[in-house]
């Protein structure tokens, strides 16, 4: 086993607990990417944009000062030396997995992020099935891509 991802993982859990913690005490909002995001392009109530946009320059600023500083992201490619690697199956596999995210995120009227992190946070009933749906998609795509690509999940 590996102690050092373990603690980094566990480390990346209490920052996210406790970054959700932060802005519903102080804001009063939810840390769903899907909403954020969403109500920053298309709902635009006055002064509420500024910690829409500090939330995600913070998203995005964290890793690449983590790299920057030497930090490592954990190896996802599989690969020494690189850290995300190519797409799998091309670029307009990823736009329309993206899309399909994007339809996901509507119709469950959240995302992971909102769901999984908050909404289980508060108890909520839709957050619990929501999340479970989740789950069961990711569970069910991995093995059907898994038997189609004869890796056999």
């Amino acid at each position: 086993m590996d102690w050092s991802s373990s603690l980094q993982g566990l480390a990346g859990g209490i920052l996210i607990g406790l970054s959700a913690t932060w802005l519903m005490a102080t804001l009063g909002r939810i840390a769903g990417i899907s909403g954020i995001i969403g109500n920053l392009i298309t709902v635009r109530p006055r002064g509420d944009s500024a910690w829409r946009i500090t939330f995600l320059l913070g998203l995005i600023s964290g890793p690449m000062l983590l790299m920057l500083l030497g930090g490592n992201l954990g190896n996802v490619a599989g690969a020494p030396g690189e850290v995300i690697g190519q797409p799998a199956g091309g670029v307009v596999l990823m736009l329309v997995a993206g899309l399909l995210v994007g339809v996901g995120t509507g119709l469950g009227s959240g995302c992971t992020s909102g769901h999984g992190v908050c909404g289980l946070a508060r108890l909520s009933p839709r957050s619990l099935a929501a999340t479970l749906t989740f789950l069961a998609t990711a569970i069910v795509t991995v093995f059907v891509v898994g038997q189609l690509s004869g890796g056999g999940a």
